[in-house]
């Protein structure tokens, strides 16, 4: 094996944590499909997907290293929140405390001089400085949007013209 077994451990918690996030973001999609709100539900139906592809991506590394994946449960995730607004900025603090748990990750890799490890996981930092930018736009967005959520979808209308 390539990796350290604490490695090894903690990548496997990682990769649940990452399931946890495409369960969180798609319980939000449900909830905001319900309140006609389709723009809302398919943005976060599209983070479920980054997330599972996320955790795909670390088992695949801990395969290729010679690891042993062990998947584990996942807690349910919330299924309703007060508002959008609530909803959206759970979102943003899900995804500081996936940054934080991926720069842990780092620090023990570079505590245990995995420089292999270390470099699979740079992708990861700059996809969570990302994850993390494109939540606050959004939280920003459905605070001026207030209670006037078509004007919220409008807005994702736009953003992914501007992106397209």
């Amino acid at each position: 094996m390539m990796i350290s077994e604490k490695m090894n451990s903690k990548l496997n918690e990682q990769i649940t944590n990452e399931f946890n996030a495409h369960q969180t973001y798609l319980a939000m999609a449900c909830m905001f499909e319900s309140m006609g709100l389709p723009l809302l539900a398919g943005h976060f139906r599209k983070q479920t997907e980054e997330e599972r592809e996320h955790a795909l991506k670390i088992l695949d590394y801990v395969l290729d290293q010679g690891g042993k994946v062990e998947l584990q449960a996942l807690p349910a995730p919330r299924a309703e929140y007060p508002t959008v607004l609530a909803a959206i900025e759970a979102a943003v603090e899900h995804e500081k405390k996936v940054t934080q748990q991926i720069h842990d990750l780092c620090a023990l890799a570079e505590s245990e001089k995995d420089y292999g490890t270390r470099t699979f996981l740079n992708w990861f930092c700059e996809e969570q400085v990302e994850e993390v930018a494109s939540m606050e736009q959004l939280a920003a967005a459905a605070r001026m949007c207030g209670q006037h959520l078509l004007q919220l979808e409008a807005y994702l209308i736009h953003h992914a013209k501007a992106e397209g």
